[in-house]
């Protein structure tokens, strides 16, 4: 597939035409600036997480993002609930498994919602997505001690298996459904410097899942549009506070023309 079959400049502009509402049961560290990433990028988001509401919440949405990061037992009935009603409106679901691997009750969470939920995409570090099967596999708290290329092979068997998109993020981000396979090359070390940054290419993610029905398209441009705007960021900013700020105003400002020119991938 070539990179002018993927099209890159027509679905940002979709996005940003569209608005599409995004419903996240994400973390509490990162619900304020994931907000922001949305909102830069185009899209629309909305945080709920209470168990009276979610069903409701994720039927008017476009794309539905469920983040582990602090997990509490009610916030887990809350993914199931909202998760199942996803499924059944065909509403597409994408599952960030953060620290899965660094505690039983994580690991543990992130097996039941893939058992119980259809998702789009599973996106996390080589570690994250080591652990879904591999008991021994131990995270550094949420950062990966693993590359993406550790989990290559795994990645590829475990997307055949679940039927979805397995996308490893880290120096190279790889994005597979088993069948075809991409490396993504946009990005910048700083990214790793900020907080929820994994969480928020996520969301990223989940913006261009909304308009695009291929879910493996849309994770290798929801990738390569957040690392873009990484590269983008660090030309005027060169330490983590004020990177912060220009990375939310490279998500707005970026072209469909310019990421179009400038994303960087191949099929392997």
């Amino acid at each position: 597939m070539s990179k002018q079959n993927l099209n890159f400049k027509n679905l940002l502009q979709k996005l940003r035409d569209t608005k599409p509402l995004i419903h996240n049961i994400t973390n509490y560290v990162v619900m304020n600036f994931t907000a922001n990433v949305l909102l830069a990028l185009g899209a629309s988001p909305v945080m709920a997480h209470s168990q009276e509401e979610v069903e409701d919440m994720v039927s008017i949405a476009q794309a539905l993002v469920i983040n582990i990061g602090t997990l509490s037992p009610s916030w887990v009935k809350a993914m199931q609930l909202a998760g199942g009603k996803a499924n059944k409106l065909k509403i597409p679901v994408i599952l960030d498994p953060v620290g899965s691997g660094a505690t039983k009750y994580r690991t543990e969470t992130t097996k039941k919602l893939i058992q119980q939920i259809k998702f789009s995409v599973i996106r996390g570090n080589a570690s994250e997505i080591l652990s879904i099967q591999k008991e021994k596999i131990k995270t550094k708290g949420v950062d990966s001690i693993h590359s993406s290329t550790d989990a290559l092979d795994y990645a590829i068997r475990l997307a055949n298996e679940l039927k979805t998109v397995i996308a490893i993020t880290g120096k190279v981000d790889i994005v597979t459904n088993g069948k075809d396979t991409y490396k993504i090359f946009n990005g910048h070390p700083l990214l790793s410097y900020i907080t929820g940054t994994g969480c928020a290419a996520t969301v990223s993610i989940a913006a261009f899942l909304a308009c695009e029905s291929n879910p493996l398209i849309a994770t290798v441009a929801g990738l390569c549009f957040f690392g873009l705007a990484g590269e983008f960021a660090f030309e005027e900013a060169k330490s983590p506070g004020l990177y912060k700020v220009k990375l939310i105003d490279a998500l707005f400002e970026i072209s469909p023309e310019y990421f179009e020119k400038n994303a960087k991938y191949e099929k392997i």
